[in-house]
């Protein structure tokens, strides 16, 4: 599946069994140097594998193993990548590697961008969020104490290879966090889509590999639409945030990693469903049907109670606003979706009907 960007235009590789084919690595820009970047949860079950087959193109395979979890998003991990290029004397067509879920992803596809003024890399996404989300589009970042994902650029990979194969050792908290970002294409481009998501959702939850393969391409066919008309995120592009203005406040205010991205994104969902019938866009209904899903899913519905300032303090950093004004992904009719300001008394009221009196773990 191509995504088309011009001289920036690459393929997304979807089915099982992709690691160990050699057809999987063949064209790539050629280079005496890869190095293969992952973490501690994913090296020991797919990076000899990738390593084998890279061995078979490049003169010299490097691999570096981080530490799990999102507060790797950081300056630290990020100065370890490039001390890490440095140190093997890389040069500038060396070809980087993000072996794991989003953080691998997000984090190596930043140090590919700025090493040098910009390296080749490739997307091997095995969490299914990385699948159907943050493997596709080229938005690369670390994250900042104050705001997630507030430092990064806009770099495409060559290649994104999705093997399905690396979902079976997938934990099944983070397999649920993978669903916020497929429920997610329903509500804001494809009516149809959440039907079948809800319809196969007992599916997707046993692994089964027909179903998820139609949710990876799916998902990847409804993000390689919208990228393709809006790569830097001047205007279309920002419906891919449907629940992330709510989400990465919660990952903020709670701390990174102490919610997945998912899960705050399947709550923020809920939330934003209801800012959206609040503003009379959508029925009331709509609202219910979404948090059935996203609870359905194994996902929090009820989001911590962090105060409404904090809220809005934490909304108030976030790269849609625009003028000071906090900006929030609404539904503006099943399968639409729009970017609008909205009152803070109707935020409050969202917030007083939605949040835990007690702030704590994700709770469904």
């Amino acid at each position: 599946m191509p995504i088309d960007l011009g001289d920036r235009s690459y393929d997304i590789r979807i089915a099982p069994g992709l690691l160990g084919q050699a057809q999987t690595w063949a064209g790539l820009p050629r280079a005496s140097t890869a190095l293969i970047v992952t973490n501690d949860v994913v090296a020991p079950l797919y990076l000899a594998r990738l390593r084998a087959q890279l061995s078979g193109v490049y003169a010299r395979v490097e691999s570096l193993v981080l530490p799990d979890g999102e507060a790797q998003k950081s300056w630290d991990s990020l100065d370890r990548i490039i001390d890490h290029l440095l140190a093997a004397t890389a040069d500038r067509k060396t070809v980087l590697f993000a072996l794991g879920g989003g953080v691998i992803g997000d984090l190596t596809g930043f140090a590919a961008a700025i090493y040098m003024r910009g390296v080749p890399f490739v997307q091997v996404p095995t969490t299914l969020l990385a699948q159907v989300d943050s493997s596709v589009g080229g938005k690369t970042a670390i994250n900042h104490p104050r705001g997630k994902n507030m430092v990064g650029a806009f770099y495409q990979p060559v290649r994104v290879v999705a093997d399905l194969d690396t979902l079976d050792t997938l934990p099944d908290r983070e397999l649920s966090a993978g669903l916020a970002e497929v429920i997610k294409y329903g509500p804001i481009a494809d009516a149809a889509f959440l039907d079948w998501i809800e319809q196969n959702l007992p599916a997707l939850l046993a692994r089964d590999k027909t179903a998820l393969a139609y949710a990876v391409q799916r998902s990847c066919e409804i993000k390689a639409w919208v990228v393709g008309q809006d790569e830097r995120e001047s205007g279309l592009r920002a419906i891919l945030n449907f629940g992330h203005t709510f989400g990465h406040a919660i990952e903020t205010g709670m701390g990174y990693g102490n919610w997945l991205h998912g899960e705050a994104v399947g709550c923020g969902m809920v939330l934003a469903s209801d800012l959206s019938a609040r503003l009379g866009l959508v029925p009331t209904d709509f609202v219910d049907r979404m948090k059935r899903l996203v609870r359905a899913a194994g996902l929090p519905v009820v989001a911590p109670a962090l105060g409404l300032d904090r809220y809005l303090e934490l909304m108030q950093i976030d790269k849609k606003n625009e003028g000071g004004d906090i900006r929030f992904v609404v539904i503006e009719g099943l399968g639409q979706a729009g970017v609008r300001s909205a009152p803070t008394e109707l935020v409050a009221e969202v917030l007083a009907t939605h949040c835990d009196p007690v702030a704590g773990a994700p709770a469904p």
